[in-house]
């Protein structure tokens, strides 16, 4: 049986785990509600472009911008992975990551090559391991989100697309559905499709001035980075959503971990209690004898 010293020590140490995985929870949870807020205010504008854009697009052909062009051949493929910055929030990286590999290895049997865009140091890291190109990383970036982030990234992709180095771009990112469930998501965001776009019939009608072709090539660029921001948000969410139920996790278990070995403190205290009450019976017996 361990010495009392060590299981109070021991018992002090978990107390000041405790206090820490109970502090990082109550961030993430204010984080959590300052991300859902963001996204509850990007979904309707977000909803309303994939509507008008759904109508534009349903009424043209796919050769009415280079964008919306499905190529034959598909040699080259990128994916945009998006992971936090920082660990702590149980296998929500590992999942995305997963998915992101299970994507390329699916399209590398294919035969196509595999190019990566990453966003987060979780995501950049582990892609660094693995045989595929990294063209580029975004870092210390996604505890600031803005939209400049997902403009930039979109200029990337679609220059790359338009010149042909890259033939299909996929999205991998975290989708918040709630607060205990985050799911890997993929999603094809290049070239556009009027099903990417999640047109839904409104049953108005449209007047286009000059042209549903000349306003297609303003928004449909738009349209990419606005798919990217969407799963900048939702990742970012999604994110503090996993971190906040690791360390409530981690809170009980070091409630549970103080408990037992509360036990084992007044066990041995007992002990040792029993065993001095025994040294002095025994003297005194000796004494009498």
């Amino acid at each position: 049986m361990p010495s009392l010293k060590e299981v109070k020590d021991k018992i002090a140490s978990v107390e000041n785990t405790r206090k820490i995985t109970s502090t990082m929870n109550m961030v993430a949870s204010a984080k959590l509600k300052k991300a859902q807020g963001r996204i509850e205010q990007f979904r309707p504008y977000a909803e309303k472009f994939y509507d008008l854009l759904g109508n534009l697009a349903s009424g043209v052909g796919a050769d009415a911008h280079p964008l919306l062009e499905s190529r034959e051949e598909i040699n080259t493929v990128g994916i945009v992975l998006i992971t936090s910055e920082r660990g702590l929030c149980g296998a929500f990286n590992s999942n995305l990551i997963d998915k992101a590999l299970n994507l390329a290895s699916e399209k590398n049997k294919e035969g196509k090559t595999v190019k990566f865009y990453c966003v987060g140091k979780k995501g950049r890291y582990s892609i660094l391991k693995t045989g595929y190109e990294l063209v580029n990383s975004y870092i210390e970036c996604m505890d600031n989100l803005d939209f400049t982030l997902a403009s930039s990234l979109g200029s990337e992709v679609i220059n790359s697309f338009e010149t042909a180095e890259l033939d299909e771009v996929h999205m991998v990112y975290g989708r918040f559905q709630s607060v205990l469930k985050q799911v890997p998501t993929s999603l094809q965001i290049l070239p556009v499709s009027a099903e990417g776009m999640e047109s839904r019939e409104s049953g108005a009608e449209y007047t286009y001035e000059p042209s549903a072709e000349g306003i297609l090539n303003d928004l449909l660029p738009r349209f990419v980075n606005v798919q990217i921001y969407r799963g900048l948000l939702e990742t970012s969410a999604s994110e503090h959503a996993a971190r906040m139920a690791a360390m409530d996790n981690a809170t009980q278990n070091c409630d549970d971990m103080i408990s037992d070995l509360t036990l084992t403190y007044n066990k041995a205290r007992q002990a040792a209690i029993t065993s001095e009450l025994l040294d002095i019976v025994g003297g005194a017996e000796a004494l009498k004898g």
